[in-house]
């Protein structure tokens, strides 16, 4: 390595340990031991360009180990992103632009946000996926303007973590050749030595997986290094995973090689002696003349690399206009059609259960959005997710839109932030309502990075039945309508359904949950557009312009017996209101005067009915209300006698209806 490039890997290693001291929190082991594979990558391998962090075709990098985050921060200062030294000042620092862990939307350069460890690997699977099927989309014989790699940084907790090896199986079955996986292997964790929970040999783990497996044995050494990606950029059939033995905490004599190096500040007295070291004389947080003028060389450099692909694709454009506006309209995120005009979308006829209601419009959505992809966890037939006529991604078949996931579901959910953060292609992914206990921790991150990715989840209550209570969703709703910003969409009927797609399909920022059964509902006449606000008056019995004498409310496949109930009560001369409730978090985002006039507050007698957990009903019932609900789990039987067994009947409604009504 030449003297600029080593005085630049210090600066970063300084820079990240004096960041973290300011702050007195944060990782500095990660930043010291692998400031020299990640100046090599970013600076001699990496396609990027400073000044458009949102060119196409760059190539994409993912700090998995997101709590090495100053690492991050360092490189995108130095590199010009526009993080400036006062950013770095203020790292953990309340609403400053150097979070604890790198977060996408908020620090320009940033790809994905990663914090539980694992979650970037699985991005960036995600990543190289939409790589490939966008390169087998648009690019030609003469001009590949799909044509970049996906990298990550990794280390032993990544690959502790279960999610990192589902995604890896995934991606070595797939062949995913642009992805390039480099694994921080310092052996510490922050308990200790990794002896004590993890003694497997990682790069055997990977090579059975279907990778090519590279090793540098020493993590300082730029050239082997270099030489490592060169390599791996050679295989064209398999991603490729590159062991870097390295040192946490390098260059502080006191701390390197231990586990205090992990998660906690170096000490002013260390710092000191760190930099003794490496010779450094700067004054604190301050970049080298010297190093500012190599890093205006290597930005341009990095410049001129956007300038080329720019050439190349105006030359694409002009021999093959007709593909280039195609892909211009994919990378713009906007859908090609207004939904509510497809009238095969809203039509539907009798009986039906909401997931084969889902399952044909998302095969009318396919015709109409040719830039949807996505599939399910081994679940595609009882999901009702397969698109027909659209192919098979695979190592074979890059065009394919259905994507095979396995029995991995949180490593699904993970791949669909990473496609959808990549850019050009919409996603959804699906699995039974129960396992997405195994998707949560993707789920909350796709809420907090506002990414509108579609989660299909089915065999919605305990009307699965046989399986048993294994299978049988209780808390799950209340645990997904907890998380902000996120739409969980529970459906009537196939109406509602549509109105689901539609309302997860056009949204910009909010992940949706379509909720759904695998029983046949009623399609009722009243069901309409207005279960976009959440919650709408479905039928009433009330004489105009007074109140009812009681409030029915539920979501889903309860909605039957509610709907049903009223009847019986008019007969009585109780006048009820039956209001769809199919998603509380949009019905949140109406105005006070709307949610008024649906629960008008002066009506005290109020029941919901949900199969599922009673959590959060208490707040649209009231102290006067009541609840149908399930608050234990449930059995193995026929969903008929389990509805019955459980009090989800017609007859119970009007029993707790006129229970209210005496109090």
């Amino acid at each position: 390595m030449s003297k600029i490039e080593q005085l630049t890997v210090d600066t970063i290693r300084v820079l990240s340990a004096e960041a973290i001291q300011k702050s007195n929190s944060g990782h500095p082991g990660l930043p010291l031991g692998v400031a020299p594979m990640a100046y090599t990558l970013w600076a001699n391998h990496m396609k990027h360009n400073p000044l458009n962090s949102k060119w196409q075709d760059r190539d994409r990098f993912v700090l998995s180990a997101g709590h090495g985050s100053m690492l991050e921060y360092s490189l995108l200062h130095l590199f010009g992103y526009g993080l400036t030294i006062e950013d770095l000042k203020n790292f953990r620092q309340l609403g400053s632009l150097t979070p604890g862990h790198p977060e996408y939307g908020h620090t320009n350069g940033v790809e994905v946000t990663t914090g539980p460890l694992g979650q970037g690997i699985a991005n960036a699977v995600g990543m190289a996926i939409a790589e490939s099927h966008l390169a087998a989309k648009f690019n030609t014989k003469e001009h590949a303007i799909v044509d970049h790699y996906t990298y990550a940084i990794c280390g032993d907790g990544c690959n502790m973590e279960g999610i990192s090896g589902e995604a890896a199986s995934l991606a070595g079955t797939l062949g995913l050749s642009k992805l390039i996986v480099m694994y921080d292997s310092n052996s510490i964790t922050i308990e200790g030595s990794t002896n004590l929970a993890f003694r497997e040999d990682v790069g055997m783990r990977f090579d059975a997986y279907g990778w090519q497996v590279l090793y540098v044995e020493n993590g300082n050494d730029m050239e082997s290094i270099g030489k490592a990606i060169e390599t791996a950029k050679l295989e064209l059939n398999k991603p490729s995973f590159i062991v870097v033995k390295t040192i946490i905490g390098f260059g502080c004599a006191k701390k390197q090689g231990t586990a205090s190096a992990h998660g906690e500040p170096l000490g002013e007295d260390n710092i000191i002696e760190m930099k003794k070291c490496m010779g450094w004389s700067e004054e604190p947080f301050t970049v080298p003349s010297e190093v500012t003028k190599h890093m205006e060389n290597v930005k341009a450099e990095l410049k001129a690399k956007e300038a080329a692909w720019n050439t190349l694709y105006a030359q694409y454009s002009e021999k093959n206009p007709a593909l280039a506006k195609e892909y211009e309209a994919w990378q713009s995120g906007e859908l090609p059609v207004d939904l509510l005009k497809v009238e095969e979308m809203w039509k539907f006829e009798g009986k039906a259960a909401t997931r084969n209601s889902s399952g044909a419009i998302i095969n009318t959505l396919a015709k109409y959005v040719p830039n949807l992809i996505g599939g399910s966890a081994d679940l595609a037939p009882s999901n009702k997710t397969y698109m027909k006529d659209m192919g098979d991604f695979s190592m074979e078949d890059r065009n394919g839109s259905n994507l095979h996931f396995g029995v991995r579901e949180h490593a699904m959910a993970a791949i669909a932030n990473g496609i959808y953060v990549h850019g050009g292609l919409k996603t959804f992914v699906s699995t039974f309502f129960v396992f997405s206990d195994y998707m949560k921790g993707a789920m909350r991150l796709s809420s907090l990075m506002n990414l509108p990715i579609v989660y299909v989840l089915t065999h919605d209550s305990i009307a699965v039945g046989e399986d048993g209570p294994t299978h049988e969703p209780i808390e799950h709703l209340a645990a997904l309508r907890a998380l902000p910003n996120f739409n969980v969409f529970r459906p009537a009927d196939s109406r509602e359904t549509a109105v689901g797609w539609y309302a997860a399909m056009t949204s910009k920022t909010t992940p949706t949950a379509l909720i759904l059964t695998r029983q046949n509902l009623p399609l009722y006449a009243e069901t309409s557009i207005e279960a976009l606000k959440g919650a709408y008056v479905l039928k009433t019995y009330e004489e105009k312009g007074k109140n009812p004498d009681i409030i029915l409310m539920a979501s889903g496949s309860e909605v039957e017996f509610i709907y049903e109930g009223a009847k019986l009560l008019n007969d009585q001369g109780i006048k009820a209101r039956v209001i769809s409730m199919p998603c509380l978090d949009l019905y949140e985002a109406q105005s006070k005067e709307y949610k008024e006039a649906i629960l008008p507050s002066n009506v005290r007698a109020r029941l919901a009915v949900e199969a599922g957990s009673s959590f959060g009903w208490d707040r649209y019932v009231g102290l006067d209300g009541d609840v149908i609900a399930i608050d234990r789990f449930g059995a193995s039987a026929p969903a008929e006698a389990l509805f019955k067994e459980f009090g989800f009947t017609t007859e119970n409604v009007v029993s707790r209806s006129l229970k209210l009504l005496k109090k």
